[in-house]
């Protein structure tokens, strides 16, 4: 018997075997037979000699990662049940399109090669693990559990190794479903006490044990702190499908909200936990997955996804502790899974090892929901032949509407306030860089007035904003930012989404308040790390003498709008499909140059250097005509209160100084400013108060000096009569004697 979707897969190996030699997959195969079974596996063989089979792990077990799509793989295994090869042969993982070579992903899984999944199967030896890919953690371990996971069924199933008979005369002979009738409300001891809700607890000292007994020695080197005894992790999950657990931990109001929320026949679990280490972790907010905890059923398996999440503040059971993080996880209607048979909630423990590694351990949660909760009924003979548990009986009334249901009483601290409190120290030198920053707009007239400290004020500034903003904390704003934040406009907004990420977060706010203000220039002139990039290196061009480009101002214009052409074109893509949208949107070459620092496959890093290349010869060559985000903060950026760029009558007619001086062209001939492309560097305003520089001020200080000069009473008298000496724009003039009406000497 096939779990749902599985008869649809299991005709897709076909599909994909011509993506793969024999010899691949099993070691001197040259050649596949027949598709036997269904879902269909194929020997591989050497001539007429059977060496081993190939299968398609999806036809099999989960296999969903990030992008909520299988990750296909051609697993290659003998006829007793030793892994000999894997090919990826499809997937849709952005992590692994997007940064991150699909090499290193494939090496971590390829551990797997010459694992026993026989000896798995009948319990005799663990799972083997994979190695955890800093950055692609869940596409690894989705990866290795679907390779695991139908490795032993096929085992279990009989059509490989030697466990097929075990497992087909265990087939069940009563039917078992959750009894909707007992609904009484129990305490917290008791619902404990029962098994109605089950523990694991682990102290420091157990973590560091379990990694010891790993024999990962980075992960030994690397302990975690603190007192043996001390609480590592403190976790509770139950079943709040089953009526009496539901209203036991919910209340009444709580089940009821929970039961009109879900399909006949669709569970879900309550986790709480407290301790040093979050069950939840941080990955979801970036990419929408939990990736600490996984629920298993024989070889099914599900990480739950933000959609499948509702946050809890405190368990309304009599005598409940308080648990710092509780979620109430809806599964999917389309998993297959039965309720009265037992699962597992696995635990994933990393521990940071080095720059970018990661060790982990995975414990094992194990739930059995107590006969209390079940009834029995003799099975029919169909159901007493089925190789697999059938689905449950439904648990709860489903209510018609699909919305999603309001948030539980007893709201607690949210997780962003928790990761708020853990970056305190970055928290801080972002707040501190964003007030001299708005310090120095506010007080700018002052200090465009000292041309030489202003320059260096500004590369000093860039200069950290690359190197720590940038380079250190990886907050980059991206154009993906702005399309997360429409669709989520569009979908269902969360504030706790966005909250999640606080640098990030401080910068949108901070921009936000800027396009008020000054318009797209806070972000494009003085925050974004990929623009100092540029306007650095273009410095270090211009002070070793690389000649410097400016295109004609018809071509300019007409380059431009580039970059707004590309923002609409995401746009749009991603009201189709965000995924595709983010793909796209690696036309932004910060990723590689600012994220990734280089540290990527060819074709973006030559990319990245290109553009970065431009930039030596046309000033921020990326920022005028390309940059997407540019143009996104460019369309509200119009709608600033206020004008602080200030002009001089003769400012385009006739002066064009400031207009041919501009970095980026942003003046027009014709002497105003376009606030869509201005990044706000200020230069135009050094001009605008340099009395040497600037004709309008050259006129102002001429005609002061003059005016000083005719006031000055210093008089001289010489020959016959007084001369008076003074000085105008630096130079002596004798004045006649009164009377004498030659012309003065010069």
């Amino acid at each position: 018997m096939t779990v749902p979707g599985e008869a649809c897969a299991a005709g897709r190996l076909g599909e994909y075997l011509g993506k793969a030699e024999p010899a691949e997959l099993v070691a001197g195969a040259n050649r596949f037979g027949p598709p036997q079974g269904d879902p269909a596996i194929v020997p591989a063989l050497k001539g007429d000699q059977l060496l081993g089979f190939v299968y398609l792990n999806s036809d099999f077990a989960n296999a969903t990662g990030y992008s909520g799509k299988p990750i296909q793989l051609l697993v290659g295994i003998t006829p007793k049940g030793v892994v000999t090869g894997l090919k990826m042969v499809e997937h849709k993982e952005p992590i692994v399109l997007l940064g991150i070579p699909e090499k290193r992903v494939v090496d971590a899984v390829n551990k797997l090669i010459g694992a026993d999944m026989d000896s798995v199967a009948r319990g005799t030896a663990p799972a083997p693990q994979v190695d955890i890919v800093s950055g692609a953690t869940v596409t690894v371990l989705v990866m290795g559990d679907s390779i695991v996971r139908s490795a032993t069924k096929l085992i279990k199933g009989g059509r490989l190794g030697g466990q097929g008979s075990v497992v087909a005369s265990a087939a069940p002979q009563v039917k078992k479903a959750i009894d909707p009738g007992k609904g009484e409300i129990r305490d917290w001891e008791t619902l404990v006490g029962d098994g109605s809700v089950r523990r694991l607890v682990l102290s420091v000292d157990d973590v560091n044990k379990a990694f010891e007994k790993a024999g990962n020695a980075a992960a030994v080197a690397h302990p975690e702190e603190g007192e043996p005894n001390d609480t590592f992790i403190d976790l509770y999950v139950a079943d709040v499908a089953v009526p009496a657990i539901g209203r036991s931990l919910l209340g009444d109001d709580g089940f009821n909200r929970l039961a009109a929320r879900l399909k006949p026949g669709q569970q879900a679990i309550i986790v709480a936990g407290s301790g040093r280490y979050s069950f939840k972790g941080a990955a979801y907010v970036r990419g929408g997955i939990f990736d600490r905890v996984e629920l298993i059923q024989d070889t099914n398996s599900i990480r739950f996804r933000d959609r499948d999440h509702t946050r809890l503040g405190d368990l309304a059971a009599e005598g409940a502790p308080h648990f710092p993080e509780i979620a109430l996880f809806v599964l999917p209607p389309d998993f297959s899974f039965d309720p009265t048979e037992p699962w597992v909630l696995q635990l994933l423990v990393q521990r940071v090892v080095g720059a970018k590694d990661k060790a982990w351990i995975t414990f094992d949660l194990g739930y059995t929901l107590p006969d209390l909760h079940i009834k029995r009924e003799p099975a029919a003979p169909a159901q007493q032949q089925a190789a697999a548990p059938a689905a449950s009986t439904p648990t709860t009334p489903a209510a018609a509407s699909r919305e999603p249901a309001a948030s539980f009483v007893g709201e607690d601290e949210p997780l962003w306030m928790k990761i708020w409190r853990g970056n305190v120290v970055s928290i801080g030198i972002t707040i501190a860089a964003l007030g001299a920053l708005t310090l120095i707009f506010f007080f700018q007239n002052s200090l465009v007035r000292r041309p030489q400290v202003y320059v260096w004020v500004r590369r000093l500034y860039l200069l950290f904003i690359l190197v720590w903003l940038g380079w250190y904390a990886n907050a980059q704003l991206s154009v993906v930012n702005v399309l997360t934040f429409a669709n989520s406009l569009l979908t269902g907004f969360s504030w706790e989404y966005f909250l999640s990420a606080p640098l990030i977060f401080l910068l949108w706010a901070s921009i936000a308040a800027g396009l008020l203000f000054w318009g797209r220039g806070p972000f494009c002139g003085w925050l974004c790390p990929f623009g100092a990039l540029q306007e650095l290196l273009n410095n270090i061009a211009q002070a070793v003498k690389i000649p410097q480009y400016r295109l004609p101002w018809g071509l300019h214009e007409r380059l431009w709008p580039i970059k707004y052409i590309i923002f609409l074109g995401l746009f749009g893509m991603s009201l189709y499909s965000t995924a595709f949208a983010e793909q796209l949107a690696e036309v932004e070459p910060f990723k590689t140059a600012i994220v990734l620092k280089f540290a990527r496959e060819w074709p973006y890093v030559i990319y990245a250097l290109t553009t970065l290349s431009a930039g030596l010869f046309v000033e921020r060559f990326f920022c005028r005509y390309m940059c997407p985000l540019g143009a996104a903060l460019a369309i509200p950026g119009r709608i600033r209160m206020f004008e602080w760029l200030r002009r001089w009558p003769e400012c385009g007619t006739p002066c064009q100084r400031c207009a041919k001086e501009c970095p980026v062209q942003a003046i027009h001939p014709e002497g105003h400013i376009n606030v869509n492309e201005c990044i706000y560097c200020m230069h135009c305003q050094e001009l605008y108060f340099d009395d040497h520089r600037c004709p309008h001020m050259i006129q102002v200080r001429l005609k002061r000096e003059k005016r000083d000069a005719l006031s000055s009473p210093s008089m001289r008298s010489g020959g016959k009569g007084p001369n008076t000496i003074i000085t105008a724009g630096g130079k002596p003039i004798n004045l006649p004697p009164v009377g004498d009406v030659s012309p003065p000497a010069t």
